[in-house]
């Protein structure tokens, strides 16, 4: 006897096994991948079947008009970017309404810059699993779910399958997102980073993007994110050139610590090492009190911080020295 949600929501159980409706207009990777750059480059909402697929609040018919006032720009879309945001990303959970939304509000983002900053952290946190708290080695850089994991929201649509959708319009995007790595205000191009660092794989030139704007790059908040995003980038695939690269930039005393620390970050997460004693006396030495202010803005660390204390890389680095006491992050 198998469960059935409404309307856009895939059967969950048969006797025959699993049956998710993969491929058919209920699979919300199927509408992103279909989204042409005609639909997307002019905003033609009206093209896209929002109504099919619910947010935490229901349908999502009425994500494009709050789209639109978040275009806008006036004193209205302030508050229209927290209703979106609470609808799309409710507690940091992603919905199939909010990966249809990345598209539009990537170009939003690019054409329109009152709300330049927020709108690309939505993107970021649309493209990702829910992970407040969570700035383990298994976790900090992981966007999608675990491998064959089955995870619903809120509405009863498979969540999984969202969070790709979003990461599958964030790469096709791509070339976008790394033109706001030059925006002239940092934050937005921390955001951008950490946006882009959600792309799908294959990468594609992301990763090249995000090395050169670090070369010239004096901003170490800024900093941090590029090489947040250059090692959630190789995530996926623990790709070996990024794994060396890193493990040398936190070896290199004459480098910046902002990027020594957030390297050492990146490569443990890329790594099953035990944390070697170079590293254990690095992080003693350079992660102070200040240092933990400075990077405090970096979305990674933002979301793992306890509350709203401003220590998200003080919770980093003690999940990850003391993996043990977390077990509910590693096997999550």
């Amino acid at each position: 006897m198998g469960w059935r949600g409404g309307a856009g929501v895939p059967a969950v159980w048969h006797e025959g096994g699993q049956d998710f409706h993969a491929g058919t207009p209920q699979d919300v990777r199927t509408v992103v991948a279909a989204m042409t750059s005609e639909v997307k480059d002019n905003l033609r909402y009206g093209a896209v079947p929002w109504a099919r697929f619910h947010h935490a609040y229901g349908p999502g018919g009425d994500v494009p008009a709050l789209l639109e006032k978040v275009r806008l720009g006036d004193e209205a879309s302030d508050r229209a970017l927290g209703t979106l945001w609470n609808r799309v990303c409710h507690q940091g959970g992603t919905s199939a309404p909010g990966a249809l939304a990345v598209p539009f509000l990537i170009r939003i983002a690019l054409a329109y810059p009152r709300h330049r900053t927020a709108v690309l952290l939505l993107v970021g946190a649309v493209a990702r699993r829910q992970h407040f708290g969570d700035g383990s080695r298994t976790g900090l850089l992981r966007a999608g779910e675990r491998d064959g994991s089955l995870r619903f929201g809120p509405s009863g649509y498979l969540e999984t399958w969202s969070i790709e959708a979003a990461r599958q319009a964030v790469a096709a995007d791509a070339d976008l997102l790394c033109f706001l790595l030059d925006d002239p205000q940092p934050a937005v191009r921390q955001a951008a980073a950490h946006a882009l660092a959600a792309a799908l794989p294959p990468p594609g030139h992301a990763p090249a993007a995000l090395h050169t704007r670090l070369a010239d790059e004096a901003d170490p908040v800024t900093r941090a994110c590029l090489v947040l995003g250059i090692g959630q980038l190789a995530w996926e695939e623990r790709d070996p050139t990024t794994v060396a690269q890193l493990r040398d930039w936190w070896r290199v005393p004459g480098r910046p610590t902002d990027v020594r620390v957030s390297a050492a970050l990146a490569w443990l997460c890329l790594v099953a090492d035990p944390v070697p004693a170079e590293l254990d006396t690095l992080l003693d030495t350079a992660v102070t009190d200040e240092l933990t202010a400075l990077l405090a803005p970096a979305p990674w660390l933002r979301d793992a911080q306890d509350g709203a204390n401003d220590n998200g890389l003080l919770v980093c680095l003690t999940q990850m020295r003391n993996p043990h006491d977390f077990p509910w992050l590693t096997e999550y």
